[in-house]
């Protein structure tokens, strides 16, 4: 592995794990408002980041590419949360920032690796001759 996909692995492992403690940290210990059971709170927020993380810790090209369309909820929930939730804006803002650089991190990951391994998609004209 080169070192500029091992700075991505490190960037998307760091920010992805990051993430997900920040999620629970931030709605179970810093939110006060008691108005979801801990359980729905759990596969709301944390179940869906725990799904692709066995394949991110063994460094999985395919793996890191799906876990994108998961982290797009969790920026689309963060950029709501800057808009509009004017209490935890700082909290809406640490999801975005880190969010954002898992996923930067999983995509430039995932096809920097995938060359590497040879797993790219063959072109079409390729396939005819």
């Amino acid at each position: 592995m080169n070192s500029n996909t091992r700075f991505f692995r490190i960037l998307a492992l760091s920010s992805y794990l990051g993430l997900l403690g920040f999620s629970i940290l931030w709605h179970f210990v810093l939110t006060s408002e008691g108005q979801y059971s801990w359980l729905f709170l759990f596969l709301m927020w944390v179940l869906p980041l725990l799904l692709p993380l066995p394949g991110l810790l063994k460094g999985k090209p395919y793996t890191h590419a799906w876990a994108n369309f998961i982290l797009m909820f969790y920026l689309l929930h963060g950029l709501t949360g800057v808009y509009a939730l004017e209490q935890e804006y700082g909290y809406a803002a640490v999801e975005v920032v880190l969010a954002s650089l898992a996923f930067i991190g999983c995509s430039f990951f995932a096809r920097l690796r995938g060359r590497e391994l040879g797993l790219g998609l063959k072109k079409l004209k390729e396939n005819n001759q």
